[in-house]
């Protein structure tokens, strides 16, 4: 048995298939509300989803949805053997990362015009409201 076959998704899926990837893409939190749940209802049914955890090992995890997905990552970063993709890759890498910091200086910028504006837009009224009470003071 390949590892690929542990992730293969059956050609016409059940609906306990599609049940336990519904959960399993909401994570932990929603295996033990179906198992509090199972209780409260049946408590056979809580049992199974204990046991069915225990036993799949979800329970002890740190998380059930990004165990696989984060080996996947893992396996992203190494050396694929063909170098002019590895070179590809790594430029294209850099690129999103250049981008990501210049979208992040982008955004700080706008967030400092934002700032400034409201700061003059808030001095100007103050002024206003001076330049009233000052009015007012003097004709009174």
């Amino acid at each position: 048995m390949t590892a690929l076959s542990d992730t293969a998704v059956p050609s016409n899926p059940g609906w306990l298939y599609r049940a336990e990837a519904w959960l399993d893409s909401k994570g932990k939190g929603a295996w033990i509300a179906a198992m509090v749940l199972g209780f409260i209802f049946f408590w056979p049914i809580g049992l199974a989803f204990l046991a069915y955890m225990i036993w799949s090992k979800r329970m002890f995890s740190k998380s059930c949805s990004h165990r696989k997905s984060w080996h996947s990552h893992m396996n992203a970063m190494k050396p694929s053997g063909n170098s002019a993709f590895d070179s590809y890759k790594a430029d294209t890498l850099a690129r999103l990362e250049r981008e990501q910091q210049e979208f992040e200086s982008f955004l700080r910028r706008l967030r400092e015009a934002k700032d400034k504006a409201e700061f003059d837009q808030f001095m100007e009224e103050r002024a206003r409201e001076n330049t009233d009470e000052a009015e007012n003071g003097n004709h009174a």
